[in-house]
């Protein structure tokens, strides 16, 4: 019998199991991977890993990021609930011997308690029904001392209104299109990605070309990233039924609740990426 797992959406885990198995990052290499991975981990402190260190990467999906991390220590455990986001991080992360995977939800996992020497957790807790107890339950797996990458969706609480009245807007097209059957929504979300993701970033890329600040440009952070990215956070935007964000005091309240200090948050896109060390 399949194990019933907790703190999950059903939905939304099968809905990512099947956006992996779409976009499952094969046909990616490892430069155009880096872009976006030094956006989430220019602030964790990998001075303090080495050979020995073990660690997790919690909602690991296709195993993208794992897939450079896992050279920099000495074991990776990769959590997923979904097996078909397992099953391509498997084929991902194939020629490394030092990955471990284990079909779980943030709560389920088991991880020996106070057992890691770090941990990340990237764009997942605000797709789970409780971030608090998601957030206590990796607080959980990880040694005092140890350092936590975060990355949770933000409220918008740095930019304007009018920038946060446009997302209100497109949060009732992700309403209407993530309640849709998966092929349907697929498709709308690339024609989104072509249609208007891609023609607002590459704006953004000649503005900033010509000197302008396109910081507060919806999209502008796509504007130097292959296509393959806006297809997939496109499916992941809008394809998703349980979305939450937070503002940056939200966060780091949640964060020292659930046992952490030492905060410190990117000051770049993504926002909010945040590092906090494990009390």
């Amino acid at each position: 019998m399949e194990k019933i797992q907790t703190n999950i959406d059903n939905k939304v885990v099968e809905d990512f199991g099947k956006e992996w198995e779409t976009f499952n990052h094969n046909e990616l290499n490892d430069d155009d991977l880096k872009v976006p991975f030094n956006q989430y981990f220019n602030i964790f402190p990998f001075e303090f890993l080495n050979i020995n260190s073990e660690g997790f990467d919690m909602g690991c999906g296709s195993g993208r990021w794992a897939k450079l991390i896992a050279p920099r220590v000495g074991s990776l455990n990769c959590i997923d609930p979904s097996s078909s986001a397992l099953k391509q991080a498997k084929y991902n992360l194939r020629s490394f011997q030092n990955c471990n995977f284990e079909c779980a939800s943030v709560s389920d996992s088991k991880l020996r308690d106070s057992s890691q020497d770090f941990g990340y957790c990237l764009g997942v807790l605000h797709h789970i029904p409780d971030t608090i107890e998601g957030l206590k339950s990796c607080a959980s797996k990880l040694k005092s001392g140890a350092p936590f990458l975060l990355y949770l969706y933000y409220r918008f609480d740095n930019k304007p209104l009018w920038f946060i009245g446009i997302w209100k807007i497109t949060d009732l097209v992700r309403r209407l299109v993530s309640s849709l059957p998966f092929k349907l929504k697929l498709l709308i979300s690339q024609m989104i990605a072509l249609f208007i993701y891609w023609p607002l970033a590459r704006f953004s890329l000649v503005l900033e070309k010509l000197g302008k600040d396109v910081s507060n440009i919806p999209l502008s952070d796509y504007r130097k990233k292959p296509v393959y990215f806006l297809r997939t956070d496109a499916l992941d935007r809008f394809g998703t039924t349980l979305e939450k964000r937070f503002t940056k005091d939200e966060i780091e309240k949640m964060l020292i609740e659930t046992g952490f200090s030492n905060i410190k948050f990117s000051d770049s896109t993504p926002y909010w990426v945040v590092v906090a060390t494990k009390l």
